[in-house]
């Protein structure tokens, strides 16, 4: 594989089971590469290990004045040269390349897995640790990966040293073979220590990251309040801890290193006293010594790269754990999904969308809307109709939580059905087209209007349709106004990210625009009219329930105005359904439905209070509408 074939036309499906096998899955997926670079390393150090021998014999030669030889010595010392350079030059070219291609994996590997979970990956997964194995976990996975070869060839260089000396220089040697193994095992009982160290820096880091980040997409909230200086005195102090932690690290691996200088160094020392006396007692030659030396001050550079592998997979290790934690989530738990006998083929269009788990039935073509009383409970309900697996951070069900508890340890259960077909067993890019989820905070990506609202669609909707449906008039009013000086078609004008320069109810109702353009089979809304007023509320109500005509719509809302235009209403107690008929219906004879709608009191209730301000507040919002 070469960098100008990136990105791979398939990623692979990784093996997720633990960070050491997401390692050795991403290794096996390289093997042509590393073997290159081990080659190239091989050369490269075979060369820088045959150095020190070459300049033994060259020494022999001086001493006994044979010019001949020294001439022959110079051309093979020539030779090496030229091997250590080109081997050295290729190393890095491979080593690089393996990182590159590792991270290029890895980095589609993720997007993918956030591409199929969608707006349920921050759900189930803190968004810091996202951000933390999007950016430095990559980084530090593509390390360890290009590591690999450049330490299995330094590994050949020490043998070679080792196994040459023995034969070279036997009562030399031996003292050489068993100094190095110590000396590359000496570090291993400060490993551990030096990767718990390494983990609580990158967990306050990661901690930091999120802080930071959370305290951006509020900026604006918390300049209103005045919370700014609270939650920078907060970060402060976050970034001090992460401060004291990576001090605390480098501590530990700066006693690593010194370890592979210092002993080295007292090997170097034993060899030269050793091999002086043995000089002077004429038992081995001039030539011999200083091969002796060389060979002991050249394993220094190999040596390095023991304490570069240690750091590699400690700083790596959790990075592939976190990263494989992400991997392995699925839209649903495999265990609870029946065996298929072959490929599921798309329903038919016109079928009705069934939530078996909760009774809940959104007939087609028709506006449901679903009446919840906790607002979580709803965000998950609109998730699972979407075909996304109901899950919390920590990996267990977050189904519903009724006031027993019966319901809160239950399995998500059988998948949504659409036309009788489960969304689980249809393709992802299938499930995702036939419906569609808008959820309670939609994000808008920053660019112009016109590519805000190009998206996947049937082409049924015109944008400007849409934009009408969603009430965007002053919307689009609002962007030429912040747009240059010129510009007068509002298609054009520039959304700043995440729409930050807009109010909340004109974010929301551009999101709802963008979500009408697209005209899915299924349209699933939660609270879609939670940040506009009551009068915009209703013409909005109007304008969904008119485009989205023929077509299967379901609302999440509590709102009285959005229920009042849906052709049913489902109310939604204790994870499953309670009651089904119009808004009005339910209002008079659902105690609890009216409690949630109108939010009224028990004394209310008795007196009826709340449903006849309720009629009079609807009777007037439709005359002024």
């Amino acid at each position: 594989m070469q960098i100008s074939d990136l990105p791979y036309p398939d990623p692979g499906v990784p093996d997720a089971r633990s960070g050491p096998r997401f390692l050795l899955w991403l290794g096996r997926g390289q093997i042509g590469g590393q073997l290159k670079s081990l080659a190239w390393g091989m050369l490269h150090f075979g060369a820088v290990a045959g150095l020190p021998y070459a300049v033994g014999l060259g020494v022999d030669a001086v001493v006994d004045r044979e010019p001949d030889r020294l001439l022959l010595v110079g051309g093979l010392m020539l030779l090496i040269g030229v091997a250590i350079s080109v081997g050295d030059a290729m190393l890095h070219r491979t080593a690089v390349t393996n990182w590159i291609t590792a991270a290029a994996r890895v980095q589609q590997l993720l997007a993918r897995k956030t591409a199929e979970l969608g707006s349920a990956l921050t759900r189930r997964v803190a968004a810091g640790e996202v951000v933390a194995v999007s950016t430095g976990d990559v980084e530090k996975i593509g390390w360890f990966v290009e590591a690999v070869s450049r330490f299995l060839a330094a590994v050949f260089a020490i043998v070679l040293v080792c196994v040459g000396l023995v034969f070279y220089a036997p009562e030399l040697g031996v003292v050489v073979a068993v100094g190095v193994p110590l000396i590359a095992l000496a570090p291993l009982p400060l490993l551990p220590r030096a990767t718990r160290r390494a983990d609580v820096q990158r967990e306050k880091a990661g901690k930091a990251t999120e802080l930071a980040s959370d305290t951006v997409a509020g900026l604006r909230v918390l300049r209103g309040i005045g919370g700014e200086e609270l939650f920078l005195g907060r970060y402060r102090e976050a970034s001090q801890e992460v401060r004291r932690a990576a001090v605390r690290s480098a501590r530990m691996w700066a006693l690593i290193s010194a370890i592979q200088v210092v002993l080295p160094g007292l090997l170097l020392i034993t060899v030269v006293w050793y091999g002086a006396s043995l000089a002077l007692d004429g038992r081995i030659a001039v030539g011999e010594l200083v091969a002796a030396f060389s060979a002991v001050a050249t394993l220094l550079y190999p040596l390095r790269h023991f304490e570069e592998i240690a750091m590699a997979y400690s700083f790596s290790r959790p990075s592939a754990k976190r990263a494989a934690r992400v991997l392995s989530l699925t839209r649903t738990d495999p265990a609870e999904r029946p065996a298929q006998a072959g490929p599921v083929g798309e329903p038919a269009a016109g079928g009705d969308l069934y939530d078996p788990r909760t009774g809940l039935l959104a007939p087609a073509g028709r506006f449901t809307a679903v009446v919840c009383g906790d607002p979580d409970l709803a965000g998950r309900l609109a998730e699972r109709l979407g075909g996304h697996a109901m899950e919390d951070r920590d990996g267990g069900d977050r189904g519903g939580e009724d006031g027993d508890g019966s319901d809160r340890d239950a399995k998500d259960g059988p998948s949504v059905l659409l036309g009788g077909v489960a969304l689980d067993d249809l393709g992802l890019d299938t499930a995702r087209r036939l419906v569609l989820v808008q959820d309670k905070d939609p994000v808008l990506l920053s660019g112009t209007l016109r590519e805000l609202l190009d998206v996947p669609a049937s082409g049924a909707v015109e944008s400007g349709a849409a934009l009408a449906a969603a009430q965007c008039a002053d919307v689009l009013d609002a962007l030429l106004q912040s747009a240059p000086d010129g510009m007068e078609d509002p298609m054009d004008a520039r959304i700043t990210e995440r729409g930050r320069s807009l109010s909340g109810g004109q974010r929301q109702r551009l999101a709802l625009a963008r979500s009408l353009v697209t005209d899915p089979e299924v349209l699933v809304l939660d609270e879609p009219t939670s940040a506009v007023d009551s009068h915009t509320e209703a013409r909005i109500a109007d304008g969904i329930a008119a485009l989205r005509g023929g077509r299967t719509t379901v609302v999440l809302a509590s709102s009285p105005l959005l229920l009042d235009r849906a052709d049913r209403v489902v109310l939604i107690d204790g994870g499953t359904v309670a009651a089904v008929g119009t808004h009005r219906e339910l209002l008079h004879r659902e105690p609890l439905y009216r409690a949630v709608v109108t939010r009224e009191t028990d004394e209310e209730q008795q007196a009826g209070l709340g449903l006849t301000q309720l009629e009079e507040a609807l009777t007037e919002i439709e005359e002024s509408a």
